[in-house]
Formats: structure tokens, sequence, C-alpha cells
């Protein structure tokens, strides 16, 4: 793989560190702020939506700006955003910091979409961009654990200031890993539009809001639920992040290297054995040991849909004749389907279903992202087919 990957993996893992500690370090943070569990999933969903609305908008502001200067500005904010969360006083400065450091993420993962599959052969492309988000899942497999016992041992405020830390680590590994990536064009707003009439690019989006948003459901409240349902101690869910780290590792691997293959085949199994492992979890939430094989599980087929759908997305989205902001976008609305799944299991606990509710919740989410999944295969078929039987 191209060096320049290396560089936008580490500011991968930096985002899918702060994105995702959040999970571990729940318990914390309400008990500083006094506030309820369901209330202290806002730093979790208030990130989400603010990457669904910093994407689009930091995609425009940046096209004219080179590449990689781009870059270097996203990691910058991100680095500032954290820094406010580690010293806010209150709650709402702590979601305002949270805030400022989402709206880095979809514009760098849509750029850095594009870079990573410019780099290499049109075969290896879902490759490069499985390469990228390795670094997000090595940020699960070990930065969130990591940060979990930080926060149970030190405080919750540390992990934030390491994570501003990897924001500036992240700055100078673009610079100098990064070549020289001439700026883009100037985004025609009507162009890139025409990517979102597209039945085909809204049929994926749609995957790519209820797919991820199914295990986010589950693992936003995974502390609470695992302590008080299943008798973890607070050193056990640290492991159980190491598991959910692990399955990530492997559903990136697994989504890249059959995604180049069969893209809807690989979302067909993918989104159908999350939904069965979620619906596993809820039913023997009590048992440890399948609680501890269905976290690695759901992460594993949840984040083997990325690579494919960001594929799938960049591909349609380039025969509209507007690729860019399709990128970038399709990141946001991940995230959309985060603030969905944080709201849902939120939701569901506050109703009084009980702290294992979010899982059948996810199941659902999962079970739908499968529906649309087959909409869009059969779409798919009509385009690319009905004008040869013609």
């Amino acid at each position: 793989m191209p060096i320049a990957l290396f560089a936008l993996a580490v500011g991968a893992f930096g985002i899918g560190l702060t994105e995702f500690v959040i999970a571990g370090i729940l318990p914390q943070i309400a008990a500083e702020f006094s506030v309820s569990i369901p209330k202290a999933g806002m730093m979790a969903t208030s990130y989400a939506l603010g990457v669904f609305i910093g994407a689009p908008l930091l995609t425009i502001v940046g096209a004219k700006i080179p590449r990689k200067a781009m870059l270097i500005a996203l990691a910058g904010i991100f680095t500032i955003g954290n820094i406010i969360t580690a010293i806010a006083p209150t709650m709402e400065i702590a979601i305002i910091g949270r805030i400022i450091t989402s709206f880095n993420h979809g514009a760098f993962f849509g750029i850095g979409s594009i870079i990573a599959a410019s780099l290499v052969a049109p075969g290896r492309q879902a490759s490069a961009i499985a390469f990228m988000f390795s670094g997000l899942t090595l940020a699960n497999l070990l930065g969130v654990p990591a940060g979990t016992w930080l926060a149970q041992t030190f405080s919750w405020r540390l992990v934030f200031w390491i994570i501003a830390g990897i924001g500036v680590l992240t700055m100078a590994s673009i610079a100098v890993l990064v070549p020289h990536i001439a700026k883009g064009k100037a985004i025609a707003l009507r162009n890139e539009l025409r990517a979102f009439v597209d039945p085909q690019v809204l049929l994926v989006m749609g995957i790519t809001i209820f797919g991820p948003a199914a295990f986010f459901t589950s693992i936003t409240y995974i502390a609470p639920m695992m302590v008080q349902e299943a008798g973890f101690s607070a050193g056990g869910v640290a492991g159980l992040m190491v598991l959910f780290g692990l399955g990530l590792a492997v559903g990136n691997w697994i989504g890249g290297r059959f995604a180049d293959r069969s893209l809807f085949g690989t979302l067909f199994v993918t989104l159908a054995a999350q939904g069965l492992v979620l619906l596993v979890f809820w039913a023997g939430v009590e048992s440890q040991w399948v609680a501890g094989i269905s976290v690695f599980l759901m992460a594993a087929f949840g984040f083997a849909t990325v690579s494919p759908i960001q594929k799938l997305v960049m591909e349609r989205a380039s025969h509209a004749g507007a690729p860019t902001m399709a990128a970038s976008v399709n990141i946001g609305m991940f995230n959309l389907g985060n603030a969905l799944g944080a709201w849902a299991g939120g939701v569901t606990i506050a109703a009084g279903f009980g702290l294992a509710s979010p899982n059948w919740a996810g199941a659902i989410l999962s079970f739908i992202a499968l529906g649309l999944a087959v909409l869009a295969w059969q779409s798919a078929r009509k385009d690319y087919i009905l004008p040869v039987l013609e």
C-alpha cells in the first residue's frame, strides 16, 4: 500500500477513538455532570449529528483548497474540539466541543476515501479505503479499551487530552507522508446535487443510515448494560471493548476483501447476520459468554458494511458526475445512523424497556437496512441489465 495511506490511517485512528470511546466512559461522564445515562448519551448523539451537518459544509468550503492542506486543517479542527471537551466545566460546553470535533469527521473520510482510491489500481480501491479505515478499527481495538481504563482509573478528561495529542500527530503525519495533491475543482452544487436524485444513491445512503445505526444502538449503552444486566466489573467492560475492537478489525478486513468481489452479496450476508446477532444478544444478555461473543460479532458484521457501502456510493455518484459531495455526505450519513442508534437506544431505556432493549431496537434497524439493500440491488440490475435486454 502507498505510504500516504498510513497518514490517513493515523487520522482515522484519532477519529475512531474520539467517536467510540464514549461507549466505555459514559458512566464516568454521567457521574461527573450529575445527569442520567440517556442524557449523557447526548455526547454520542451530538457528535454524530455534527458529522452529518459538517460533512457537506466543509466539503464545499474546502473544495478549492489543496487536499493535503485541507486534511491538515481538518485535523486542526479535530484537535481544538477535543481540547474544549477536555476542559469543559459543564455538560453543555462538553457537547459544544464534541460538535466542533465532529466537523472534521465527514470531510476527512470523504476526501481521504477519494485520495485512497486514487492511489491504487481500480481493482484495489475498496481495499485501499479499508486500509484507511483500519486506523479506526485499531482505535477500537487498542485505543478505546485503553481510554476506558484511563477514565476508570484517572479521569475521562485525560482521555480527551490524549486524543487532542493524536490530532497534533495527525497533522504532522499528513505533512510528512501525504504527497502534494492538487486542489479539487470548485463544487458546482447543481451538478453535485444530481447524485441525490439518483434512486440508487438514495437507497445506498439509506443503508448507510440504518446499517451502522444497528450496532451503535447497542454499543452506546454497553457499559451500563453489561454492568447491571450481565454482571461485568468495570474492568470487564474494558475487556468487552477489546472484543468490540477485534470485531471491527475483522469486519473491516472482510468488507474490504469481499466487496471487491461482490458488493451486494457482502451487504446481504453482513446485514442479516448483524440483525440475528443483536436478537441473540437481547435474549441472552445475562450470560457473559453470550454477551462477549455478541459484542464481537455485531461489530464484525456491522463494520463489514462500511467499505462496500462507501465504494457503492462513490461508484454510483461518479456515474451521475458528482462523486465529491456524495463521498463526504455518505460519511455524514453513517453518523446520522449513529445518532439515530444512540437516540433509539436511549428512548427504549427511558421508556422502561430495560438496559438490554437497545439490542432488539438495533436488530430492527439492521433488518430495515437489509430491505433497502435488496431494493438497491434490484435497482442496479435494472440499470445495468435492462438496457442490454432491450
